[in-house]
């Protein structure tokens, strides 16, 4: 296998796996292949290309409250190529989520860097591995309209006088800086398999992320870890696999993601490259929250996709509306 396949396997193993939470929020992409860099910043370049770019939006809870909306995008580029196949990539990453009826709105801007050392790769050896290491930093600002708050001591006697008391002590918004690092390993075992690990870490520097106003009052952005396993599995001339497993931790939250796309190839060229055209059908579990559906097409370096998220857990009974992706 060639460099070119290798690296273009690689990237289809990465995609997988990137799923962006962002701080404070439970922001959730089903269609975690979507913003790689959002992810793991050791992703950033793990392509074969000149540029790769991608975009998402999500919208969710549009039956209990004023919609939770996210949009996202991303675009990387290979930035130095050594002779011996090591290389250098940059990448940026943006997303803005509003939520709620207070329009809680987080904006984030991350730029990324990651070194590529690859092995093995040369025409004759279908067996390759690339290591890298990322890192990521950027800048965050969360804001909220106060307005749209109503609070128990704003209410005297039966009339509402907003303002008053409730709304004093917060301020409309916070801004700090991020850092987060990752590494990854991916390896083309032969002909037909490949696969990629990869681990992060986020919010390394633990900004502060409090609104109120009172002096010496603080609120630290846990640091949130990441693991995450990604397979591309070709089990004939035109079908693959590609299971991935997420897991991520931060303070006393976790989340696990796991599940499988079938792709099915419309040519007789499948395995070689996913430049050629293939349909594919996803189903994915997050523990104890949502079953994702997915579906979508791959033509030349496009991939169009979308999903939805049924709930499974006790929010179902006060919403019968689940996420479109």
């Amino acid at each position: 296998m060639n460099k070119r396949n290798i690296i273009t396997r690689f990237s289809i193993a990465a995609l997988l796996l990137s799923a962006p939470v962002t701080y404070a929020q439970d922001i959730h992409f089903s269609q975690f292949d979507m913003q790689p860099l959002a992810f793991n910043p050791a992703f950033t370049g793990m392509f074969y290309g000149k540029m790769r770019a991608s975009a998402i939006y999500r919208s969710q809870w549009n039956d209990i409250t004023k919609a939770f909306k996210t949009t996202a995008v991303s675009v990387d580029v290979p930035l130095k190529s050594e002779k011996n196949g090591d290389y250098l990539a940059g990448g940026l990453q943006i997303y803005q989520d509003q939520a709620g009826d207070g329009n809680l709105t987080n904006t984030t801007a991350l730029a990324s860097i990651a070194y590529h050392k690859t092995f093995g790769s040369n025409t004759n050896d279908y067996r390759g591995s690339d290591l890298a290491f990322g890192f990521q930093g950027g800048y965050a600002q969360k804001s909220i309209d106060l307005t749209k708050l109503y609070f128990g001591d704003e209410f005297h006697n039966g009339t509402f006088a907003q303002g008053t008391t409730g709304e004093k002590n917060l301020g409309n918004s916070v801004s700090y800086f991020i850092v987060n690092a990752g590494i990854s390993f991916a390896q083309a075992a032969g002909p037909n398999f490949s696969y990629v690990i990869g681990l992060s870490g986020n919010n390394l520097n633990q900004p502060n992320d409090n609104v109120l106003k009172q002096a010496g009052t603080s609120a630290v952005l846990d640091m949130r870890y990441c693991a995450d396993l990604g397979v591309i599995w070709n089990v004939g001339q035109k079908l693959s696999l590609r299971p991935a497993l997420l897991f991520q931790y931060q303070a006393s939250a976790t989340e696990l993601i796991i599940g499988n796309e079938f792709h099915y190839s419309l040519t007789n060229e499948y395995g070689e490259t996913h430049f050629t055209p293939s349909v594919f059908v996803g189903g994915w579990l997050r523990n104890e929250d949502a079953f994702i559906v997915n579906g979508g097409f791959e033509i030349k370096n496009f991939r169009v996709a979308m999903s939805y998220d049924m709930i499974i857990s006790s929010l179902n009974t006060v919403s019968s509306s689940g996420a479109m992706k």
